[in-house]
């Protein structure tokens, strides 16, 4: 929400960028902003009015709209259906940023397919809220982790983020055994230390 300058931070700033970024946004229940008094046809072609029925009809057939379903209310469509139609929708406004906040929630497979293509044509930059993780696997050329209040950049596909995480979880497991070895190395030193001082001292009397 921040990013959309929706909501205002505690503190700093947020900012796009400086240079004519255009964003979009998909949130979670983008569907139910739909016109449920509208056909299907009719929510696209009320924002592209200059297209012709048979432009609107084969942007439609992308989100898997076909027949007469083109002319089922929106208040009749299921779950997934509202969702692709929201999707289409956001689709149709030029931008060059896309935020998506968990954008497969009530796709089913092919609906999922569509978008995955969709997205890997896409020619701006999107930006992924998501638990998918086939999706992301599908979709993302770099994965942003927020963990433990801060964030950890992957300059790589998703299987290259789980790739890096099983590297740093090693890197990690090692180090702690080599701190736990220098600090029993460091007790052990300091208690012969101790005892070469008591022996010494002992001598001494």
């Amino acid at each position: 929400w921040m990013i959309m300058g929706m909501e205002e931070p505690t503190e700093g700033t947020v900012k796009l960028g400086n240079h004519n970024v255009i964003p979009s946004y998909f949130e979670q229940n983008q569907a139910e902003a739909l016109d449920l008094t509208k056909n299907v046809m009719d929510t696209i072609h009320d924002e592209v009015p200059e297209w012709k029925n048979e432009e609107v009809r084969t942007l439609l057939g992308n989100f898997l709209f076909s027949g007469e379903t083109v002319f089922k209310k929106v208040a009749a469509l299921s779950g997934g259906e509202k969702a692709r139609l929201a999707l289409a929708k956001m689709l149709l406004k030029p931008g060059n940023f896309m935020l998506l906040d968990e954008p497969t929630n009530h796709l089913d497979i092919p609906a999922k397919e569509m978008l995955e293509e969709a997205l890997k044509n896409y020619d701006g930059t999107v930006v992924i809220v998501s638990h998918d993780r086939y999706f992301i696997s599908q979709v993302a050329n770099k994965i942003v982790e927020i963990r433990d209040g801060d964030f950890h950049v992957y300059l790589g596909d998703y299987h290259y983020y789980l790739d890096k995480i099983e590297e740093e979880k090693e890197a990690e497991r090692v180090a702690k055994i080599m701190a736990e070895k220098a600090a029993k190395k460091a007790e052990k030193a300091a208690k012969k230390k101790q005892k070469d001082k008591e022996k010494a001292a002992a001598k001494r009397k």
